[in-house]
C-alpha cells in the first residue's frame, strides 16, 4: 500500500504492506524502552549483532555506516514488537499505525543500502523478496513477514465492505470492456487487462477493498480518494451505453453493483472501485496502449508506467507526449520527491540526492513492484487459461 502523489498533489495513502513512502512528514511514535516485552514470537529472536564484530580495521566512514545500520534494524524490530503487543491486547491503535512501521522499513533499507556502499563485501544471498540483496540483507527476512503480517490485519477491509468472489477477472472483464468501448482492439484490450491487474496488485498486493493504515483519506481495491471515485463515476456514465451494447452481460453485472451499493461510498464495492478507479486514471491512456507496448515490449515496464500514471501523472502524460518517452527526463524537486515518497530512488544518500532522472531509469528503479507485477502475470494467464 502505498501513499500517491496525483495531479502534482502529494497524496496520503501502495502498496504493501504495501512498499510505497510517505509524502509528508509524519511524528513517530515514540519508540518503547523495553523491547523485548513487547516483540512477538515471530521475531523475539532476531537479535541484531554488529557486523563490526570482527571486522579488520575499517574507515570512519565504514564504521558509521555498520552502527547507522544496526540502530536502524534495532529501531524497526521495537517498532515491530510494539504494533504486535497492541494488536495481540486489543489495544487501540493510534492514527496512522502504519506510517511508523513503514518508515522504520525504509530506514533499515536505506541503511544497508549505504552499508553496502561502504562495504560491499556486506553483499549477501538474494532473498524471497527479490529485493536487490545490495538494500536488503536476506537474513532480515523474517522482520519483513512480520511486517506484512501487521499491515494484513491493520489494513483489512472494513466491516460493510461489499467483496466479489471473482477480484480478479473483475478487474481484467472491466478494464476490457473499457478499453474496448475507447475504441481498442480485442489483442489491445486484452493488453489493458492485464496491465490494470497489475495496478491491482501495486496498490493493494491483489487484496480487494482494502483499507489503509497510512492514510485517513484512500481505500478500497484501487486505494482512491473520493475525488478520484466521484470523477470515475462520471466517466463510466458516458459510456455506459457503448459498454451495454459491447457486453451486455457486463453491463447488467454493473447494474447489480449499482444496487447492491447503493448511496454507500462506491469504494467500498470490489466492482464499483475497480470501475471508477480506471475511469478516473487509466481509461484515457489505454488508447496508447499499442504505442507504448512497441516502446515498452516487456509486460512488467508496460504496468510500471500505468502506475507512473498514479504517482506522476502530470509528467507520465507529458512523457508519452513528448515522442521519446524513454529519454524524457524529470528534474522537477517536486516530482523528485514524489518518486522517492514513492520507493523510486528512496533507499541510500546516493539515490536519494539524485536531482533528476529520465524514464528508462525511473522504471529500473521501480524494481520493488517488480514482485508484485509478476504475480499478476501469473494470476492474468490462470484467467485467460479459463
Amino acid at each position: 500500500m502505498r501513499i500517491k502523489g496525483h495531479n502534482i498533489t502529494l497524496r496520503l495513502a501502495l502498496a504493501l504492506g504495501l512498499f510505497f513512502a510517505p509524502p509528508v512528514s509524519i511524528a513517530v511514535d515514540a519508540i518503547i524502552d523495553t523491547v523485548a516485552a513487547l516483540v512477538s514470537p515471530t521475531i523475539g529472536n532476531l537479535s541484531f549483532t554488529s557486523p563490526a564484530k570482527g571486522q579488520p580495521s575499517l574507515t570512519p566512514e565504514q564504521s558509521n555506516a555498520l552502527n547507522a545500520y544496526s540502530d536502524a534494524v534495532k529501531n524497526f524490530e521495537s517498532i515491530l514488537g510494539q504494533r504486535r503487543a497492541q494488536i495481540n491486547s486489543n489495544q487501540g491503535l493510534p492514527n496512522l499505525p502504519g506510517q511508523a512501521l513503514y518508515l522504520a522499513r525504509n530506514n533499515m533499507m536505506s541503511a544497508y543500502k549505504d552499508l553496502t556502499d561502504a562495504l560491499p563485501s556486506k553483499i549477501g544471498r538474494p532473498n524471497k523478496f527479490e529485493i536487490p540483496p545490495a538494500y536488503f540483507d536476506a537474513d532480515k527476512e523474517p522482520l519483513l513477514d512480520e511486517y506484512r503480517a501487521l499491515f494484513d490485519l491493520m489494513d483489512a477491509p472494513p466491516a460493510n465492505a461489499q467483496k466479489s468472489d471473482t477480484p480478479f477477472k473483475d478487474v481484467v472483464d472491466l478494464a476490457i470492456a473499457i478499453a474496448r468501448a475507447k475504441g481498442l482492439d480485442t489483442r489491445n484490450a486484452e493488453a489493458a487487462g492485464r496491465i490494470s491487474l497489475g495496478l491491482f496488485f501495486a496498490e493493494t498486493n491483489g487484496i480487494q477493498n482494502a483499507g489503509n493504515a497510512r492514510s485517513n483519506t484512500y481505500k478500497g481495491s484501487f486505494q482512491t480518494g473520493p475525488s478520484e471515485d466521484q470523477n470515475g463515476r462520471r466517466k463510466w456514465a458516458a459510456i455506459k451505453t457503448s459498454i451495454a451494447a459491447l457486453d451486455p452481460a457486463l453491463s447488467l453485472r454493473d447494474d447489480r453493483e449499482e444496487a447492491r451499493i447503493g448511496n454507500l461510498d462506491h469504494r467500498l464495492n470490489h466492482w464499483t472501485a475497480v470501475r471508477d478507479a480506471l475511469m478516473s486514471a487509466h481509461a484515457d491512456i489505454f488508447p496508447q496502449a499499442a504505442a507504448i507496448a512497441k516502446t515498452l515490449p516487456s509486460p512488467i515496464d508496460q504496468m510500471k508506467l500505468f502506475e507512473l500514471i498514479q504517482i506522476i501523472p502530470t509528467p507520465t502524460r507529458s512523457a508519452l507526449m513528448s515522442g521519446n518517452l524513454l529519454n524524457y527526463r524529470i528534474s522537477d524537486p517536486k516530482i523528485m520527491g514524489y518518486l522517492r515518497n514513492n520507493s523510486i530512488f528512496a533507499f541510500g544518500h546516493a539515490d536519494r540526492q539524485r536531482t533528476s532522472a529520465n524514464f528508462r531509469e525511473i522504471l529500473d528503479a521501480m524494481w520493488l513492484f517488480n514482485a508484485k507485477f509478476e504475480q499478476a502475470l501469473t494470476r492474468f494467464d490462470e484467467i485467460k487459461a479459463r
